[in-house]
């Protein structure tokens, strides 16, 4: 389970949880889309009043061209997931589900690169005798 800030009321964390659990399933089994390939849905953010829900997404492939594909196909079948997603939960409002892919990812594998570098560099300078 993702922590969010505790603004959020614990209703609502619970309702954006089990909303990510059933769309990595509706994906994974019941999209026929192809332009939707193999993604994992990172996280799901509501709004208070459950009427918008931003669905973070990362692919396998971090290529731009396939990355805007798949934001396509989500978004054609953003009403298609909504309707399932309605039969599967049963709260007063059903939010409008809006696509966003995940970079936090691809950062955090650049920033850990970052460090090595930094740190090979470090070491490197630590094993030269002074001049």
């Amino acid at each position: 389970m993702v922590k969010h800030s505790k603004t959020i009321p614990a209703r609502g964390l619970r309702v954006a949880d089990q909303i990510q659990r059933d769309l990595s399933e509706l994906i994974a089994f019941e999209l026929k889309d192809p332009r939707v390939g193999m993604i994992t849905i990172s996280e799901v953010q509501l709004t208070p009043d459950y009427a918008h829900a931003k669905v973070f997404f990362t692919t396998l492939k971090d290529d731009p061209a396939a990355i805007e594909q798949c934001l396509q196909g989500l978004a054609k079948s953003a009403g298609y997931l909504r309707n399932q997603l309605g039969k599967r939960l049963h709260i007063h409002t059903l939010p409008q589900l809006h696509f966003v892919h995940d970079t936090s990812t691809a950062r955090g594998m650049e920033m850990s690169r970052l460090i090595d570098e930094a740190n090979a560099t470090r070491a490197k300078d630590d094993l030269e005798p002074d001049a």
